[in-house]
């Protein structure tokens, strides 16, 4: 590629992909050669937008060798993700495919092979890893001053927007899930999750759900699109201070509060921990748009060869998450194992 623009292609223009187009354009480096949708409304729209940027509503006319493509983003619907992604990585490209990666661990495999074999760059886009505030807190977490993360529990929740095609979990977990991966650097070993569908029938739109990890660590994440409050809260406690990010909040959204629960000295059976209430702080974090930073890494990775911070193998991690909990809730909340 050289110090050339890296030329990128683009498909689908709809609920997310204006979004992710926005921020791919504004890259200095890149290049959007050309877009693909399948819907001529949505095209439209596109040309009205970037009249700069080709358009075509057919995969193979983007693919085309002539157009000289380096990599291409897909922001499709998710049941399109691993036929999309296939044909891109067969193509020889790099590919960004928007969360989640599948629907299926089985296919999320496949394409994880297939990038491996044609030594080229999957990148999912679990959006929230590139949150400034997270990459603070995974920083704050590796200096020890949290100490040993005992458990991390999420709140993702809403009055809507209710979906016929995938439950609340599949909907609105996978932020958390990749969330929890990224923080904690191991995958869990088990699932287990408990919900119900009282708006559509065979469609949870509350679920319970607990992931235990080797480690003994546990996370619990909490999704609901039938709740009185809007909340978006992680709470990370830790066995010297506890931390809490509220990703509602415009600008202080990690609070740190200096408590917990230890030994007395020489403490025989039966005495009492003591608890300890120190101080709140709300650390400053510079923060700008998380899709601007993904977009950006992307472009990096293809550029340099090195493995993105939302990998492919990420991406299958969180979809053998998904896959568990279903499986749980069919079984009434019996865990599920995971495979490694």
């Amino acid at each position: 590629m050289g110090s050339r623009p890296l030329r990128v292609g683009f498909v689908g223009f709809g609920y997310w992909g204006p979004n992710v187009l926005r921020n791919l354009d504004r890259l200095s480096d890149v290049d959007v050669v050309a877009a693909c949708d399948a819907s001529a409304d949505n095209l439209t729209r596109l040309r009205a937008t970037y009249p700069h940027i080709e358009t075509t509503d057919e995969l193979d006319a983007l693919l085309d060798p002539a157009r000289e493509l380096d990599a291409v983003v897909i922001a499709t619907s998710a049941p399109t993700h691993a036929s999309l992604a296939t044909r891109v990585l067969e193509a020889g490209l790099h590919c960004f495919v928007e969360k989640p990666l599948t629907l299926s661990s089985a296919d999320a495999e496949r394409l994880v092979a297939l990038a491996e074999e044609k030594d080229r760059v999957l990148m999912v886009g679990h959006l929230m890893v590139y949150h400034g505030a997270i990459e603070w807190i995974r920083d704050y977490i590796a200096s020890g001053e949290l100490g040993e993360v005992r458990y991390v529990y999420f709140q993702r929740l809403n009055l809507g927007k209710v979906r016929a095609d995938e439950n609340s979990f599949w909907s609105l977990a996978p932020h958390d899930i990749s969330i929890a991966l990224h923080l904690l650097d191991e995958a869990p070993v088990s699932v287990s999750a408990n919900g119900a569908d009282y708006l559509r029938d065979g469609v949870h739109d509350v679920v319970f759900a607990n992931l235990m990890f080797e480690s003994g660590k546990m996370v619990n994440v909490h999704v609901s699109w039938l709740d009185p409050h809007k909340v978006r809260r992680m709470t990370v406690v830790g066995s010297k201070k506890m931390l809490v990010f509220d990703d509602m909040e415009a600008t202080d959204k990690i609070w740190i509060y200096d408590k917990g629960v230890e030994p007395t000295e020489a403490m025989a059976y039966g005495e009492d921990l003591t608890l300890r209430f120190g101080d709140i702080t709300v650390p400053y974090v510079a923060l700008s748009e998380p899709l601007a930073a993904e977009m950006g890494h992307f472009a990096e990775c293809c550029r340099t060869g090195a493995t993105p911070r939302s990998s492919g193998v990420d991406g299958l991690q969180v979809v053998r998450v998904l896959e568990g909990v279903d499986a749980s809730l069919e079984a009434h909340g019996a865990p599920i194992a995971l495979d490694a």
